[in-house]
């Protein structure tokens, strides 16, 4: 059982925190692999931390799920976390995301959405983005183009 549900179990709708990792995945012209949901909004490929596993391990395994790419040389952009990144979703479950967000070029496989969490995966150029675009990931993306151009 996921580590999230196992604590909705005891703490029902009340605030948690919970931590968990993205990745921006660049290909050599420098577009950002985003990954369309369910409900028709594109996002990171990422999730939620299980128990024993590090913010780097989150990023590996999301990715193989979501994406069917393995990913290597993993440099983390931030870790984001505090009151801006509170949540209360729809089913009235709320929550505090904690989230470490990568960037890498480096990753094999063949690319292929896994029909659950992605419905489709596409590279988009960072000045063309999807207005359907998670507001959230939107901001990491945004954190990224600055720290490239202060770091070339």
């Amino acid at each position: 059982m996921e580590y999230y549900k196992y604590l909705r179990q005891y703490l029902g709708h009340r605030p948690i925190i919970l931590p968990g990792s993205v990745v921006l995945m660049l290909n050599k012209q420098e577009e950002i692999l985003l990954q369309k949901g369910p409900n028709g909004n594109w996002g990171l490929p990422g999730g939620l931390m299980d128990l024993g596993e590090s913010f780097e391990e989150v990023a590996r395994r999301e990715v193989l799920e979501e994406t069917g790419l393995v990913v290597e040389n993993l440099t983390l952009l931030n870790v984001y976390a505090g009151s801006d990144y509170y949540l209360k979703v729809a089913n009235g479950d709320e929550l505090y995301s904690a989230t470490a967000v990568y960037y890498t070029k480096d990753y094999t496989g063949t690319m292929e959405a896994d029909g659950e969490e992605s419905v489709a995966l596409k590279f988009f150029n960072l000045d063309n983005l999807p207005r359907a675009l998670n507001q959230k990931d939107k901001g990491f993306i945004t954190d990224y183009v600055k720290h490239r151009e202060e770091n070339p």
